[in-house]
């Protein structure tokens, strides 16, 4: 029954490039390539919507694919975005170690119509400037940090340089930091969740504004989902006699990494989290893994604030 099924539903596999899209239809067997250009996608995303596609799936690479999944998107077309690993783990397991674009595009989209990725909704625009500028505020403040280190262990001479440009930095900051309020201000639902997000002593608006960009999912899972979602949740490796230590694995980088440095301005504001963290401290455990079992807690409370509406209460954490 399945494998009838499987051939009534068309999967198409994209490999993007940064001049050509190659396009394979699965199981038709069909591949064509095309431009990576406006007027190419359009007559494709055309095509797509009278072919009545199950899904189309394309690797994240690097920004090259955006103006073809904003334009499927806008089409209500089916899109997925998945991870390059995880695609050529597949060709691996199913032995095409050969690699082309046609090839590619279609081993894409043998890995949609076999693994059948979840078609997850596309951030909206405003959403996707707001991680835009989160991502360059970020870069930013890298620039900021390489030349406060630079200013240290450089002769005099070069300090009015370095001094100079660690003003620009500092002015671009702020108005990046500035143009994301503004957005997030304009929003309802934002600022209603900005404003839970803040009451929790230590999370401030990077993190909450991070989390509203990439973790949507945010307040709609439990609390297992979340955790495993963001990459904070401890997998076992156990196999026969052998039992390892449980460690953390994939998740969401960005997401965590934020975190992590939430928590260390947490554990030092934020009573429960600084019981927590000196708790498990006490307990053994060494300083990173205390700090990440802390971010599963926030992270777990976070959650359910988000899902019931409220803000943070001390006692109920």
């Amino acid at each position: 029954m399945n494998d009838v099924k499987n051939q009534t539903e068309i999967s198409v596999g994209i490999d993007v490039g940064k001049s050509q899209l190659d396009v394979h239809f699965h199981p038709l067997e069909h591949h064509q390539t095309i431009s990576n250009d406006a007027k190419s996608i359009g007559q494709l995303v055309n095509a797509l919507v009278k072919l009545n596609v199950t899904r189309i799936v394309v690797e994240a690479t690097g920004r090259y694919e955006h103006p073809l999944v904003f334009a499927c998107d806008k089409e209500q077309l089916p899109i997925v975005v998945v991870n390059p690993i995880k695609v050529r783990r597949y060709a691996q397991a199913i032995g095409v170690l050969a690699k082309t674009d046609k090839v590619d595009a279609s081993v894409i989209a043998s890995f949609g119509a076999t693994l059948k990725p979840e078609v997850k909704p596309i951030a909206d625009k405003q959403s996707r400037l707001i991680k835009d500028l989160l991502i360059r505020r970020a870069q930013l403040q890298e620039m900021q940090t390489m030349e406060k280190n630079r200013l240290q262990i450089l002769p005099k001479e070069l300090h009015s340089s370095i001094k100079q440009l660690l003003r620009s930095l500092a002015t671009q900051i702020k108005r990046v930091t500035e143009q994301v309020d503004l957005l997030v201000a304009e929003n309802k639902q934002w600022r209603t969740q900005l404003q839970i997000l803040t009451s929790v002593p230590g999370v401030g608006k990077v993190l909450a504004y991070t989390l509203m960009c990439e973790l949507p999912e945010l307040g709609k899972l439990n609390r297992k989902e979340i955790a495993a979602l963001v990459g904070v949740a401890p997998m076992n490796r156990e196999s026969g006699r052998f039992n390892g230590k449980r460690r953390i694995k994939g998740g969401r980088h960005r997401v965590r990494t934020v975190m992590f440095m939430a928590m260390m301005s947490a554990i030092q504001c934020n009573e429960v989290f600084k019981r927590k963290y000196q708790q498990l401290k006490a307990a053994g455990k060494i300083p990173k893994v205390a700090v990440v079992a802390c971010m599963r807690k926030l992270i777990v409370i976070l959650n359910t604030m988000i899902k019931n509406g409220e803000s943070w209460d001390e006692k109920v954490a």
